[in-house]
């Protein structure tokens, strides 16, 4: 009997430093995250800038390397998985926010269709090349060791994906969500994540010799018809289940709120399924009820701040705890971090420039859609993530490469002041919805 009673009062306590551990992390990560975002306001930076550059911070670039034993004590002593997992959540919840935000009636009109066609197109092409070969050539020199081919694809992938959670957020924050040029921008975004992650499965595939055609024609028909059942099917009774509930209680009730997590959570897990990352169910079931206008506020104002205030510092912070900048040591490592950053500009603003051109766009129009396109965040993480772990590529080159995102969303803010009014953008007027000419 005493044993038993020991075992449980030794798992309580290990429950408790746990827990005590998470809570710490939180209040620190929650401190940091708002004092980021305030601080990056205040320099005319969108919020994310912020967060994503307190992360690095309280990673070993700075809290590591001048108090090496707090750090340790604060975040490496502690599981990684609960703090994920919250990340993780928070991203599926804010991914579902970004889906209701944006009204795609706008793609209607042909010149809409064209423009998210061509961005697509060009978004991943122009930078995929570019990026293979910058990494074909790099990699003996920023990866020794590591397979040739292999650093290349990863690095490729890398460049070809915008941060869509971290644009969505941009957009929203300089009211251009309903705007043409901020429609076509997160719909030529979405498409370009979605193409760019099942480039990450033949990447990984051909990188462990695996790859199976048969697969990933299953994966794409798997997603195409998920995707015509959620708006055929699911939309038409979801639509009828909010009226619905809407009628019983003009507010969110508490009903229609776990209603809408259960259908949230089976959303993400079906793409999990599916081979699609999470994150694109919650955008996915955002879609269907974008157009639900009083619904779509209220989630905003009740459960959006949560998700703004805490889940989203987790995810922009513990992400970038893996970054160590103290991994640039020579002179040269910073020559071939600001080519990186060159070559991956040149893709994404360069793809979006001539795209939007081809597509009728004026010449300032095609520079902020290219600029909206070389949005990047803590989302290429996770290719990063994944070609580190699978050894094709170095952590010299992986911190170049997060570098690479944060310089690519602090350019994006100063970019949008300074050409959004030439277009008669009026984002500093709070209430007021955006008015944009000739926008892609």
């Amino acid at each position: 009997m005493s044993t038993i009673v020991h075992a449980a009062q030794s798992s309580v306590h290990q429950t408790e430093h746990l827990l005590s551990g998470i809570l710490i992390q939180l209040a620190l990560i929650v401190a940091a995250g708002r004092i980021g975002g305030e601080l990056a306001a205040r320099c005319n930076q969108a919020r994310v800038v912020g967060e994503m550059l307190v992360g690095i911070l309280l990673g070993p670039t700075l809290f590591g390397a001048i108090a090496p034993d707090l750090f340790r004590i604060v975040f490496t002593d502690i599981p990684a998985a609960p703090m994920v997992v919250l990340s993780q959540i928070g991203l599926i919840l804010l991914m579902f926010e970004i889906g209701m935000e944006f009204d795609f009636s706008l793609l209607t009109h042909n010149l809409h269709k064209r423009a998210t066609t061509l961005v697509s197109i060009f978004g991943i092409v122009v930078p995929f090349s570019l990026g293979l070969l910058f990494g074909y050539y790099a990699a003996p020199i920023l990866a020794p060791g590591i397979d040739q081919m292999g650093c290349a694809l990863f690095v490729a992938t890398a460049f070809s994906i915008t941060a869509l959670p971290t644009l969505g957020r941009i957009l929203m924050e300089f009211r251009l969500t309903r705007a043409p040029i901020g429609v076509v921008a997160i719909s030529a975004a979405a498409i370009n994540d979605v193409v760019g992650w099942l480039i990450l499965m033949v990447v990984s595939a051909l990188a462990i010799s695996s790859f199976s055609f048969g697969n990933f024609s299953l994966r794409l028909l798997a997603l195409a018809l998920y995707g015509a059942a959620c708006w055929y099917l699911i939309r038409p009774q979801l639509k009828r289940l909010i009226r619905a509930e809407s009628r019983r209680d003009p507010g969110l009730s508490s009903n229609l709120l776990a209603c809408m997590l259960v259908l949230l959570f089976a959303s993400a897990l079906t793409t999990y399924a599916i081979g699609i990352f999470a994150i694109f169910g919650g955008f996915m079931l955002g879609l269907l009820v974008h157009d639900e206008r009083v619904f779509t506020e209220q989630w905003a104002d009740k459960v959006g701040r949560f998700v703004q205030v805490l889940l989203l510092p987790v995810f922009f912070t513990f992400t970038g705890l893996r970054t160590n900048v103290g991994s640039l040591a020579a002179a040269s490592d910073w020559g071939w971090c600001v080519l990186l950053i060159g070559v991956a500009t040149l893709g994404k603003f360069g793809g979006g420039y001539i795209a939007a051109r081809m597509a009728g766009s004026d010449h300032v129009s095609a520079k902020i859609l290219g600029l909206l396109m070389n949005t990047r965040g803590l989302m290429e993480l996770i290719v990063l993530n994944i070609g580190l772990d699978m050894g094709f590529i170095s952590q010299k080159l992986f911190t170049m490469l997060v570098l690479m995102a944060l310089v690519s969303n602090v350019m994006t803010t100063p970019g949008l002041k300074r050409w959004l009014p030439k277009l008669g953008e009026r984002y500093k007027q709070a209430g007021d919805g955006p008015v944009i000419r000739d926008a892609a």
